[in-house]
């Protein structure tokens, strides 16, 4: 598996210093991902270069460096621990706290008639609490990343890092919930005990096949939304992507066979939205006879990896398997999107000059695009779970915001975000009768 690795190079300043550097890391067929001059020396700069290597592969670079008359290995940047240091999130009071009144108001006795109030009509805490406004990022530490079953509180990155942007990018409070429990049964028991203190859950980085059941049962017993993202943040974004792509190159994808190779949880999420959508030709393949079954309950086909590709218009990995689809395999005009990160199955570039039409990888089409606006969205129509036309909806959002040259708009964009959360409103479901705004 291929690691970011932050090296810290000191360089003498004249010209072609750099360059030297660069041509070495070049030689041992490394890409730079991002270069930083950090400080300069009088005569030396101090260059941050980050590479992303495979954590169990010599390449020699660092001897390779050190043997240069222009260049020293000075160590190892600790620019992304030093981010993580302390957590990544904090709780904090919106309210100012000065005076004896305010202490009085915010806390006994005042606090008193608003607990009485939401007793007597519990809607009312939509509007005196935070949970319209809150998230619980719910997991038990089984599928992190392409890590697999890490456990839960080595996940904490991750999860704070997710409430960090929904707070940076719509203004909610994600609350990281980790849970030491694999037992689906348990997991849905303890994740509706905690319910009431949140607004809307979204379920991360749980392994399949317990990630379909969890999700299952607590939408069907959960008046909240509630939202597995490696599922169906994944699937909008991709769907989103092959808008994008179906537009420039003239394909109607309802109209079209489509292939997904991986059946765990991003791919059963996938291939669901799609046929939803209206794709109803999707062909699957995967090792998991489970996962293969459970396709096929949806309306799906299964098929070996080489028939899959003989046959489909579409095809969309998922596997996290580097260089499982074969150059030859690719067929002319097809639409291949290698999602798995670091490695793709096929590198685009490999794709295209077998003859594919398009064809990406999973860099630029981020699951991050999706979860923030779909919340949002959510919580701010009082939804009481998500439906397909919400999915939908912000997937044509991220389609129609797309630059000409681009399959998704930036992510770093807040406007795209917001517009998201717009689109996913409106598409919510009418307020059911009985959940009227009273109060004192």
């Amino acid at each position: 598996m291929k690691i970011p690795e932050i090296l810290l190079v000191e360089s003498h300043h004249k010209p072609g210093s750099l360059a030297k550097i660069l041509q070495v890391i070049g030689d041992c067929g490394l890409v730079v991902e991002h270069l930083n001059a950090i400080r300069r020396d009088q005569d030396k700069t101090i260059w941050e270069i980050t590479l992303e290597m495979d954590e169990d592969v010599h390449y020699g670079l660092y001897e390779k460096i050190e043997a240069l008359p222009n260049a020293r290995l000075m160590g190892k940047s600790d620019r992304v621990f030093n981010r993580h240091r302390g957590g990544k999130i904090h709780m904090h009071s919106r309210l100012p706290l000065a005076t004896l009144q305010e202490l009085r108001d915010i806390y006994t006795p005042g606090v008193a008639r608003v607990c009485l109030a939401i007793r007597d009509n519990p809607w009312l805490a939509r509007e005196y609490t935070y949970l319209p406004n809150s998230v619980a990022i719910v997991t038990n530490g089984t599928a992190i990343l392409g890590l697999g079953d890490i456990g839960p509180v080595a996940g904490l990155p991750v999860m704070e890092g997710k409430a960090a942007l929904f707070d940076k990018f719509v203004g909610l409070s994600g609350i990281p919930i980790l849970l030491d429990e694999k037992d689906p049964d348990r997991l849905i028991d303890i994740i509706m005990a905690i319910a009431p203190s949140f607004g809307a859950i979204q379920l991360e980085d749980i392994a399949a096949p317990a990630c379909f059941q969890v999700e299952a049962a607590l939408r069907e017993r959960l008046a909240i939304p509630v939202l597995h993202d490696d599922q169906h943040g994944t699937a909008v974004v991709t769907l989103a992507a092959l808008m994008s792509v179906a537009k420039r190159v003239g394909k109607d994808l309802t109209d079209s066979v489509v292939g997904q190779i991986g059946l765990g949880s991003a791919g059963i999420g996938i291939a669901r939205l799609l046929k939803a959508y209206g794709a109803d030709k999707v062909v699957g393949a995967d090792l998991n006879e489970a996962a293969l079954q459970r396709l096929e309950s949806m309306g799906g086909r299964r098929a070996e990896l080489p028939e899959l590709m003989a046959e489909c218009d579409v095809v969309i990995a998922c596997t996290g398997v580097r260089g499982l689809i074969r150059p030859e395999w690719v067929r002319e005009g097809q639409i291949v999107f290698a999602l798995s990160n670091p490695d793709a199955e096929i590198e685009p570039n490999v794709a295209l000059a077998r003859g594919a039409a398009y064809a990406a990888d999973g860099k630029g089409i981020n699951n991050a695009l999706g979860f923030p606006g779909l919340f949002k969205g959510a919580l701010q129509a009082n939804a009481t779970g998500f439906t397909d036309d919400m999915l939908f909806a912000a997937a044509r959002c991220l389609s129609d915001l797309a630059p000409e040259d681009e399959l998704v708009p930036d992510c770093l964009n807040p406007e795209v975000h917001q517009a998201v959360a717009e689109a996913v409103a409106a598409a919510a479901p009418v307020k059911p009768v009985g959940q009227e705004k009273a109060g004192p």
